[in-house]
């Protein structure tokens, strides 16, 4: 951009004068000293209002510069004039520049430290921000994995046709151990494992598993019976990295006509892989439940486990026991069952490798992010 300071019809006497300073100090040897000061005044002035009027953001401030400063600008004509001039000048006029360009430098930077204040007064203004306002940010969040888990166990045996049963978490004594042939001198039945309502006469508990939805099932559905029970349950356990008092399982139950244990061993399989891969092995162990017999522990094949590849306890499994069917009104020498179980946080650590219970219930919500949102 060319100044108008700059262009020939444009330029004042003054501008003229400071580039010629040792021609008018040798034409006017008495009085040339006085015209050039007079020079350097007027252009002092001309700058100040060229300040004032023109620099009215940094580009323009920067032109107005450049103006006087700037290679053909009057304060540089000026400085090449010294080495021209005679001795007895130089004093004179080297001094008469110097305070021109000391006024000059001063009021370029006054304007911009007003430039800039402007600019900082427009930020504040534009970026202002209402502390007191509700942000209008919202976050994506993330629902808690060991949801997310429960659905995907239970989408997998919704997509082979099964039902899907729920219950109360303050359950009978009835319905959570005696139903389920747990006796009376059963070790899960002590008040170290199990939470109890007071007064104890009501024979009232919160529920150990999810198992008593499955009583409910059977007394109430029509048979056959293939139904998952999703579900919290509580436990008098300490917290640790693989514990917690209360928690959440997944059971299942089928009961038909004809069903053995290699229809359990099937779905299992399947379930496995649809939640672990195809690669993925089980094996059943020998076991006792009172509620089913004969029963097995179910292994899981866990190649990435921390140690190295190897079989870890998933859940427990088994035929549903005769005198549970009994206890449902159903005749074992018709109908037979399997059920199965385990635990929803123990399959979330399995399957993503989290090393630590605390993580699931501490509620930080950096954890839960890991997972994404998922409907």
């Amino acid at each position: 951009m060319t100044d108008p300071v700059q262009e020939t019809e444009n330029v004042p006497e003054s501008a003229h004068t400071l580039a010629s300073i040792a021609q008018i100090l040798n034409e006017n040897p008495e009085s040339g000293l006085e015209i050039v000061r007079a020079a350097f005044d007027a252009e002092r002035e001309r700058a100040l209002t060229a300040l004032r009027e023109r620099a009215k953001d940094f580009e323009s401030l920067k032109t107005v510069r450049l103006g006087f400063f700037g290679d053909k600008g009057s304060m540089s004509l000026a400085n090449k004039q010294m080495r021209d001039l005679q001795n007895q000048h130089k004093g004179p006029v080297g001094k008469l520049l110097g305070q021109a360009r000391a006024a000059l430098t001063e009021a370029i930077e006054a304007r911009t430290a007003e430039l800039e204040a402007e600019r900082e007064a427009r930020i504040l203004e534009e970026e202002a921000v209402d502390v007191t306002a509700a942000s209008a940010r919202r976050s994506l969040g993330g629902r808690h994995p060991v949801a997310l888990m429960q659905e995907k166990l239970t989408d997998i045996f919704v997509g082979m046709g099964w039902e899907v049963a729920d219950g109360p978490e303050l359950e009978s004594e009835w319905y959570n151990f005696d139903a389920l042939n747990i006796k009376p001198d059963h070790p899960a039945r002590d008040m170290q494992d199990t939470f109890y309502i007071e007064p104890r006469e009501a024979h009232l508990v919160l529920r150990t598993h999810t198992s008593p939805v499955q009583m409910r099932a059977m007394l109430t559905r029509e048979l056959p019976l293939y139904v998952v029970c999703p579900g919290q349950v509580y436990r008098t356990d300490e917290l640790d990295a693989t514990h917690t008092p209360v928690f959440h399982q997944i059971e299942g139950l089928a009961v038909d006509k004809g069903l053995t244990m290699a229809d359990m061993k099937g779905t299992l399989e399947y379930m496995a892989r649809a939640m672990f891969g195809e690669e993925a092995r089980i094996r059943l162990r020998p076991n006792f439940f009172p509620f089913t017999e004969p029963s097995a522990e179910l292994d899981l094949w866990h190649p990435n486990a921390k140690g190295g590849p190897q079989w870890i306890e998933w859940g427990g499994c088994g035929m549903v026991n005769p005198n549970v069917l009994r206890a449902a009104g159903i005749d074992p020498e018709i109908y037979s069952g399997f059920a199965f179980g385990m635990g929803i946080e123990r399959t979330l650590m399995f399957r993503n490798n989290v090393p630590d219970m605390h993580d699931m219930i501490e509620g930080d919500i950096r954890f839960s992010e890991q997972f994404g949102m998922e409907i």
